[in-house]
């Protein structure tokens, strides 16, 4: 049994070998997260504080500050 395992051991160990060294030959090939990874964070960074910019400064909401930190609504206009 030991002379089975063995051979299996050094079979599977070649063939590990082989693919690491073919791997390490190939020349790498940018996929799209390498190409666009970058810019698609960025431009995602930008939308997402224009749009709550845009949010935050069209609610006109008076901020009061009372000791319970409240934020005070607007007067009802009629």
């Amino acid at each position: 049994m030991f002379p089975v395992a063995r051979a299996a051991q050094s079979l599977v160990a070649r063939g590990i070998q082989h693919t690491a060294v073919r791997q390490a030959h190939r020349k790498h090939e940018p996929n799209f997260h390498d190409k666009y990874g970058t810019m698609v964070l960025l431009g995602g960074a930008a939308v997402f504080s224009a749009v709550w910019g845009y949010v935050f400064t069209q609610l006109n909401i008076e901020w009061g500050f009372s000791p319970v930190r409240r934020i005070t609504p607007r007067e009802w206009r009629e």
